[in-house]
């Protein structure tokens, strides 16, 4: 927060400011390379499906289940 003797910053000096520090933190960034990038893509694509026919089956099992059980109480 201001001091109340601080005059506000104009709001346009903000966004520039703002910006500024917001690019030298970005160069501050360790990014990961293209092979790392890729390789937790990949497991991330591969997870998904894996656990995606998971809850398919699960939910094709509950709903072969429940339909045997409607049938015997009809």
């Amino acid at each position: 927060m201001q001091p109340l003797t601080q005059k506000k910053e104009n709001p346009i000096q903000w966004l520039f400011r703002y910006l500024k520090e917001s690019r030298e933190e970005l160069k501050k960034v360790t990014w990961p390379s293209k092979q790392v990038t890729t390789k937790y893509s990949l497991i991330v694509v591969v997870l998904s499906i894996v656990i995606a026919g998971f809850f398919g089956g699960l939910d094709w099992v509950l709903n072969l289940g429940l339909e045997r059980l409607i049938d015997l109480t009809a």
